[in-house]
């Protein structure tokens, strides 16, 4: 047994992944001929990767979470070198920074479906 894949619903899988495909450079598609619903996306060399699957009554969790709003289940950390360098990258692929910014080594972004995300430096 091993895990593949995280699984994120989105209004369109198609441009979610296309999103992370900016996002995570050297990932590719890696099968997404089950229609425009559902793609797999993976890291250079194999791995465990993303998919995302199309959901029409798809809702967008609010994060940090509040009374009766779809919370967030899960989110991905993504280690990267420079925060500030990478922090703008993602927004310029289409993410938007999050309102609320727990930590100061730590960047809350939002993808183009809502999902948080968290840009991090290993040395801190």
């Amino acid at each position: 047994m091993r895990l593949t894949a995280a699984v994120l619903d989105a209004p369109h899988a198609r441009e979610l992944a296309h999103f992370y495909l900016r996002l995570l450079p050297g990932w590719g598609v890696r099968r997404d001929e089950d229609g425009p619903d559902w793609v797999h996306i993976r890291p250079p060399g194999g791995g465990t990767g993303l998919s995302f699957q199309t959901e029409p009554g798809y809702r967008p969790p609010v994060w940090p979470g509040e009374p009766d709003r779809p919370r967030m289940m899960v989110h991905l950390d993504i280690e990267v070198d420079d925060l500030e360098r990478e922090t703008a990258r993602a927004v310029a692929a289409g993410a938007r920074l999050a309102d609320h910014q727990p930590q100061e080594h730590v960047r809350v972004l939002l993808d183009p479906a809502g999902h948080p995300f968290c840009l991090y430096t290993a040395s801190q």
